[in-house]
């Protein structure tokens, strides 16, 4: 589902009370850019539905819980607007998966990262299709997006489904999965809030488990719960059985999920 390209990986920072903003000097990006045609539905998406649902992207932090703010709620409206949780994902593909996994948690806010133009334009047309409200997308890199826009302890949890596993060893430094930026998604958690990952490529699960296990700020929820997967946890029900996983599924390919607590 996600696309990415993670050259350089920033140094791990699991002190997140002493980070500071630093100059952008990094070649490293949350994607690789596809080729693709945006169809007259996704553009016209774009064109109705852009201005409620486009986040733009900015060098500043964020208040998370602007975007899904209403202009004409009562003030006890917006106070349970903003008590609900926000989920950051990271490469939503087409958005097949997002608009499902909006639905069934409708409570939880969701800010959507992706660079494919048409992508974009399919999730803001399933957006206006299902009627969704709590889907908010900042078509740039979700690197960035995570410098620049997300401030420390502020996020409930982070999806990150199927990137790219750049199967060729010589390429495995461009996977987006490394030290450096689960630090900085741990930094942005919540305390209790978790980073659930999914990818169909065994080394590729082995490096994220691995990865995620290193890093002090985050805690594996499966061990305890479910020692028999050796660390990888059961699909959790919101994660909805993608075309594409069914057919690998079909081959006799496995799929792994990995969930981790911020502690």
């Amino acid at each position: 589902m996600n696309t990415e390209n993670n050259e350089n990986t920033a140094p791990s920072a699991s002190a997140e009370s002493t980070e500071a903003p630093k100059p952008f000097m990094r070649t490293i990006k949350s994607f690789i850019r596809r080729a693709g045609r945006t169809t007259a539905g996704q553009a016209k998406a774009f064109e109705v539905l852009g201005p409620q649902f486009l986040v733009p992207y900015q060098t500043s932090l964020l208040d998370l819980q602007a975007p899904f703010a209403q202009a004409d709620a009562t003030p006890e409206e917006a106070a349970a607007q903003a008590a609900k949780p926000i989920v950051l994902e990271i490469g939503f593909g087409m958005g097949e998966a997002t608009a499902h996994i909006a639905s069934v948690l409708p409570d939880t806010h969701f800010l959507c990262c992706e660079v494919h133009e048409p992508g974009v334009g399919a999730l803001l047309k399933r957006i206006g299709e299902r009627n969704l409200t709590n889907i908010r997308i900042c078509a740039h890199d979700a690197v960035e997006v995570i410098d620049h826009m997300l401030p420390l302890h502020s996020l409930d949890g982070v999806h990150i489904f199927f990137p790219d596993p750049w199967h060729k060893t010589k390429h495995n430094k461009r996977r987006l999965i490394q030290q450096g930026l689960v630090a900085k998604l741990a930094a942005r958690l919540k305390v209790g809030g978790y980073l659930h990952c999914a990818t169909d490529w065994q080394p590729y699960a082995e490096q994220i488990l691995a990865v995620l296990s290193a890093e002090p700020l985050l805690r594996n929820r499966a061990l305890q719960s479910h020692p028999q997967l050796e660390g990888y946890a059961p699909k959790p029900l919101y994660r909805p059985l993608t075309k594409f996983e069914n057919r690998g599924i079909r081959l006799g390919h496995g799929v792994w999920d990995a969930v981790f607590e911020r502690v």
